[in-house]
Formats: C-alpha cells, sequence, structure tokens
C-alpha cells in the first residue's frame, strides 16, 4: 500500500486540475480508516469546506441498496428474486415477452428488456424547481403526466410504444424504471417502506448516521446538522452555477434519492466486502450478500453487472463497484477483495469520478496511482466489415440522443449527441470511442450488437441505443 501523502497529493492535484468545487474521498481498510479527506468548499462563498462528514446525494448508488434489500428478503423466504413482477403489479407487461420472464432478478440486472426511456427525466422535470433550459422545456412539453406515481411508469411501461431490448435476461441495458418498481416491491414484500427497511436493517446496525432515503431532502437537511453541500453544475459556456434545489423524483426513490456521506458509505461498502459482517456482527445474512454479487457472477476484466453492483477485475482483485450521478450529485463507491471500501463523492452535475476511485484502488493495490483501468482498450487492429456498424442509433431517456456511425476512409466514425469521434477498435465488436481531435482523450465505449449482416444496437457506456 502507497503512503497516504502521496495519495492527497495527486487527488489534490488532479482535483484542481479538473476545477471540481467540491469532493470526499474515504478509503477504509480491515484496521480502520486508511484516507479521509475533504477537497474544495460545500458552497460559492468559499468557507464551508468538505469533510468525510458532509452530506451528499448519492444518486444511482442508491440501487445497489434497494437490491440489497430484495436479496435479504429471499433469504427470510418473504420473497424470491424469481418471482415475477406481474405478483407484484398485475397491470405490469414488457411487449412481447412472457410476463413469467420478467422478474424481480432481470429488472435488478437492467436485463428485462426496458431500453432508455423517458419517465425517470420527466419525474425530475415536473417534481422539482428546476432553470428554464432546453431539457426542462422540452421535458415540460412531452411529460404526459407528473410521473410521481409508480402506477404512472407501469402503465407507460406496459402500454408499449417502444421495441424491447431481446427477451428478459438476454440483453443488459441500464433502466431506471426498473429500479422504481423494485422499490415498491420492497414495500410489498416486507410489509413497511423502503425507507424504514434500509434504516432498520442497514444505515441503523452500521452506524450510518448521517445516512438517509428521503425524497425533498428535508430528512438529510434535518440529520446534516448544517454540513451539506448545494449542488453546482456547468452551463454551456463553462460557467459554474449554483442552487440548493435538490432533485425530486417520487416513484424513483431506490433508485438514486440517498443522501449520505463518504465515511458512512465507506461503512457499508466494507459490511458487503466482509460478507455482510460489521465490527465482528452478521448486520446482513451471508446469503444475501453472496446473492447480491456472489459466485454466481462471473469474475473478468469487463464489467458485469450483478445485483445492483457491477462487478470486475482490476488489478487482479476482484472490485464491486457503482457510479451515480443528478443535478449537483457525482459518485462513485464501492469495495476490493480483502476487506477495502471507497467512495468518493462529488457536488457538481453528472461527472466521470473514476480516475479518482481508481487512484484509490491503486492506493490499495500499491500500483502507480495514475494507473488505469479500462477493460476496452485500442488494440490497433481494424475491424473487418465495418459497414456492419453504420447507421443511426437512438436513445429516449431525457432529450433524444443520435449515435450516428458513418465511414471515413474506410474506418468507422460516429456522431455521438453532436460530438464527433473516432472509433478505435478493441475486440470483439467493442469500441473505444475517443475525442475526434484528441485521440487520447476517451469519451466512451461503445459494444455493437449485429444480427443479419448489421448492427441493431450500440451499448453507449451502459444504455442500450436502438437503430432508428
Amino acid at each position: 500500500m502507497r503512503n497516504g501523502k502521496e495519495l492527497e497529493t495527486y487527488l489534490e492535484k488532479l482535483f484542481g486540475k479538473r476545477g471540481y468545487p467540491g469532493m470526499a474521498v474515504c478509503i477504509r481498510g480491515p484496521e480502520g480508516i486508511l484516507f479521509d479527506k475533504g477537497f474544495g468548499f460545500r458552497n460559492t462563498q468559499k468557507k464551508t469546506v468538505v469533510d468525510g462528514d458532509t452530506v451528499f446525494g448519492i444518486a444511482s448508488m442508491s440501487k445497489s441498496m434497494t437490491a440489497l434489500a430484495c436479496c435479504i428478503l429471499e433469504t427470510e423466504g418473504k420473497m424470491s428474486l424469481e418471482d415475477p413482477v406481474v405478483k407484484y403489479f398485475p397491470d405490469f407487461h414488457i411487449p412481447g415477452a412472457a410476463d413469467e420472464c420478467v422478474t424481480v432478478r432481470t429488472l435488478a440486472m437492467h436485463c428485462a428488456g426496458i431500453p432508455p426511456m423517458e419517465p425517470l427525466e420527466w419525474s425530475i422535470a415536473m417534481n422539482s424547481v428546476e432553470r428554464d433550459t432546453e431539457w426542462y422545456r422540452e421535458m415540460l412539453r412531452t411529460a404526459p403526466n407528473k410521473m410521481d406515481k409508480i402506477e404512472q411508469i407501469v402503465d407507460y411501461i406496459s402500454a408499449g410504444g417502444y421495441e424491447p431490448l431481446g427477451a428478459p435476461g438476454e440483453y443488459m441495458s441500464y433502466s431506471n424504471e426498473g429500479y422504481a418498481i423494485l422499490s415498491y416491491i420492497v414495500d410489498q414484500a416486507s410489509g413497511t417502506t423502503l425507507e424504514e427497511f434500509l434504516s432498520e436493517r442497514i444505515f441503523g446496525p452500521l452506524g450510518m448516521t448521517r445516512t438517509v432515503l428521503d425524497l425533498d431532502c428535508s430528512e438529510a437537511k434535518a440529520l446534516a446538522g448544517g454540513n451539506i453541500t448545494s449542488l453546482f453544475e456547468r452551463e454551456e459556456d463553462g460557467t459554474l452555477v449554483w442552487d440548493d434545489n435538490w432533485s425530486v423524483l417520487p416513484p424513483f426513490r431506490g433508485c438514486a434519492c440517498v443522501k449520505s456521506t463518504a465515511r458512512d458509505i465507506t461503512k457499508y461498502y466494507q459490511m458487503l466486502a466482509d460478507g455482510g459482517r460489521w465490527e465482528g456482527r452478521q448486520v446482513i445474512p451471508a446469503e444475501a450478500a453472496e446473492l447480491m454479487y456472489g459466485r454466481g457472477f462471473p469474475l473478468q476484466k469487463e464489467p458485469f453487472y450483478c445485483m445492483g453492483l457491477e462487478k470486475s477485475l482490476v488489478g487482479g482483485k476482484m472490485v464491486c463497484e457503482h457510479a451515480g450521478g443528478l443535478h449537483g450529485v457525482s459518485t462513485q463507491g464501492g469495495f476490493m477483495e480483502g476487506g477495502y471500501s471507497v467512495a468518493v463523492l462529488c457536488n457538481e452535475s453528472e461527472l466521470d469520478m473514476k480516475e479518482f476511485q481508481w487512484a484509490c484502488y491503486n492506493f490499495i493495490l500499491g500500483l502507480a496511482l495514475e494507473t488505469k483501468h479500462y477493460a476496452v482498450v485500442p488494440s490497433g487492429r481494424v475491424f473487418g466489415k465495418p459497414e456492419m456498424l453504420c447507421g443511426d442509433f437512438l436513445s429516449k431517456e431525457g432529450l433524444k440522443v443520435h449515435c450516428t456511425v458513418s465511414l471515413e476512409d474506410g474506418r468507422p466514425v460516429a456522431d455521438y449527441n453532436g460530438k464527433k469521434v473516432r472509433l478505435l477498435y478493441g475486440s470483439g465488436t467493442s469500441f473505444v470511442a475517443a475525442d475526434w481531435e484528441n485521440p487520447e482523450e476517451r469519451v466512451s465505449t461503445f459494444r455493437f450488437y449485429i444480427r443479419d449482416g448489421k448492427a441493431w444496437g450500440v451499448k453507449c457506456g451502459s444504455r442500450i441505443y436502438q437503430r432508428v
């Protein structure tokens, strides 16, 4: 393991280079906290510094907690991961799919066949205080209702009007809507609310006294005692603006609504790393941890989405982790085999915190702190039939986003949400999408799905865009 001062210096330099407003980083090991540092500020006055007890939103890192609740309930015989969703929501259907095959497990693993769609973005726009932007105006224009009830999401998915992503269990594509439904399945199976279940079964036993699942941040503000961050984002010209208007998205409770601290989150992840044990006590059943990320899922360099966590090999060690992003929230957290946990929480919108997380893993592993751990890297080879990749692919999550692939001098290139990128071949049908002007700068990773001689879809990051 490397020196903590060296890690602090590296992170401070990287934090300054990126120009973020505030960030908290915590690393725990079997012997306790190994690193705990706040960077920057909680508001624009630059008088309130970030520390390990500063409350942040954690956004989609919340999903693993909802998935864990499902696993605990299975071990207690109160539900099964193989339960069909119609057991809990009789009106729920995915067009063309057998109801019996759309299960709790397929929702939790993002493989029920639901493509990227609009309800989460509609819910945020219709229930939050938002600035007047193109996104906000378009969400108001297109939203069929307030999207503030789970029944509205169930009805929207069940009405069809979209092409499912294959059969349930066939393809993984990130779905916030699936986790919204899981939140309410936990309510029914547990006989209490997801909020109460997490508080009583996870947050309380772990001593996560600064963690709460709430919709409007009122409870988080009360427990924070003033040590809570404001929310920052960048305008198109790069200007940093801020407010205290937390995203409110009522049906997506267990999807993105937990607020916590770097210190608390590392308690949670370290408990998972130790098979459900914390400070010598079995906090959750060991079987629940096994169901969540255990031997039933492959361990490989390419991340595999288990139950609310991505599992992969980093530096030869198993890592399970998740990221999160909302207005004023960018997070990454997880655990490494051997009893180590990491949390990186930032108060600017929708950033990739992976390089900070990797620096923490490298600190644990004794590697150079700048070591990258990408699963897909350019191989220098050429894909044999690039014409198979060409087409216009679309995601309807919020504003419609296109990924249009064409050939230039026989090589594939793409217009990805208005940004021209080079497609550098890795292996199989996977490519690195690199900045056109600076090929060393990675924009995303693309994986194409080919059938009958042409791509019907491309996974950009974690979402599958379908051919138009």
